[in-house]
């Protein structure tokens, strides 16, 4: 997929979701390297979507999963002590930094 269509996609949403007067946060999308299905243009497409929801286009709230888990040195990748082994889902440390990462006050 490009990044319009994932976008496209997610305003969507948001407009139907706010039509039913309800709220709408979105988190940042994981890095996946080193997964079997990572791909260059999958990292731009994960890229531009996390700046257009950065940017906080339309909706209540931003959950920055990617910043949170992401390896410092290696972007593209979830930080070793966050990753499961299969270098696209969290492990237990990795839940309790996504949990950390989730600002209260964005549902108050």
């Amino acid at each position: 997929m490009v990044p319009e269509q994932v976008i496209a996609g997610y305003e969507q949403i948001i407009s139907q979701v706010h039509a039913h007067g309800l709220k709408v946060f979105l988190a940042t999308i994981l890095p996946y390297q080193g997964f079997r299905g990572w791909t260059k243009n999958g990292e731009a497409t994960r890229q531009a979507v996390n700046e257009w929801i950065r940017k906080g286009n339309g909706y209540d709230g931003v959950i920055d999963f990617d910043r949170a888990l992401r390896d410092p040195t290696d972007p593209a990748r979830l930080a070793a002590e966050f990753d499961s082994g299969d270098h696209l889902h969290p492990g237990p440390a990795g839940h309790n930094a996504m949990a950390s990462a989730i600002e209260i006050k964005l549902f108050h």
